[in-house]
């Protein structure tokens, strides 16, 4: 894979101010020292939604949307990179997206593939460890294909993050493939339980994740990760995904520090007693 880069070594990041301050609403506050989770999330996953109608309140071709979501994708990384966030995932193609216009789906196509040679110095400066989620489909390119299993095998070493992009992705679809892997295993009904299911699902090593980030104000899972998202908090700025920011990364990371996250359990009261 050429990378196109403007010199040898890759520029810093800039993160520009948002265009508009955005406030994310937060849970009631627990009282102080009261199962509030003060930790970074380990594995952060974003669901990029708005980019069609950040362009159409501007007049402008839904095309233009995804272009501008191109800033806000490096932004997002950088930030959860230097927030402390182990596993980043972005839900960039879904395999519910085929059905969009053929023109569009082009242009997403050659977009993608431009913003992979682009970074691809950068991500790899960074120790980021890059993979991507899905790429079955026949239907796409060849050279985006080999530009996806080139920047893995350049980023396969690095252990500063993993960023995870799900392209052509579904999470039905995966649960489905781990199905079948188990039965072609040989591995009998009774032996089946939640642990060995995982390790059949793609890249099985990724956690649990622990936020989901979903922009535009628009709550649905989307089919996005449904394994790995079952137990996780979920977050629903209103700001559309081109206009999202470090800022509004960081704001919903400390919402997530302020969730009390109980698993299905209960938390200890201070004075000895428990609460749901």
């Amino acid at each position: 894979m050429t990378v196109e880069r403007a010199d040898g070594a890759p520029a810093a990041v800039s993160v520009p101010a948002p265009a508009r301050a955005v406030s994310v609403p937060a849970p009631a506050r627990a009282p102080a020292g009261e199962g509030r989770n003060r930790d970074v999330p380990r594995h952060v996953a974003c669901v990029m939604d708005g980019n069609g109608r950040w362009a159409t309140r501007r007049s402008l071709p839904r095309t233009s949307g995804h272009r501008a979501a191109e800033t806000t994708a490096i932004d997002v990384i950088e930030t959860a990179r230097t927030s402390g966030v182990k596993w980043l995932s972005l839900y960039a193609f879904s395999t519910e997206n085929w059905q969009r216009p053929s023109s569009e789906v082009d242009f997403l196509m050659h977009l993608v593939r431009r913003v992979v040679r682009k970074h691809a110095p950068l991500l790899h400066a960074r120790g980021i460890r890059c993979r991507f989620l899905g790429v079955a489909d026949p239907r796409i390119p060849g050279p985006l294909a080999q530009d996806f299993a080139d920047l893995m095998t350049l980023t396969r070493t690095n252990r500063g993050m993993t960023l995870t992009v799900a392209f052509d992705h579904g999470g039905r679809q995966d649960i489905v493939e781990a199905a079948r892997s188990l039965i072609r295993s040989g591995v009998s009904a009774d032996a089946v339980d939640e642990q060995r299911f995982a390790a059949h699902l793609p890249f099985s090593d990724t956690p649990d994740v622990d936020l989901v980030i979903r922009t535009s104000g628009e709550q649905r899972i989307s089919n996005f990760m449904l394994w790995q998202v079952a137990y996780a908090e979920w977050i629903f700025p209103p700001v559309l995904w081109p206009d999202f920011r470090a800022s509004h990364f960081v704001e919903c990371l400390h919402a997530y520090q302020q969730r009390n996250r109980r698993f299905g359990g209960v938390t200890p009261h201070a004075n000895g007693e428990l609460h749901p």
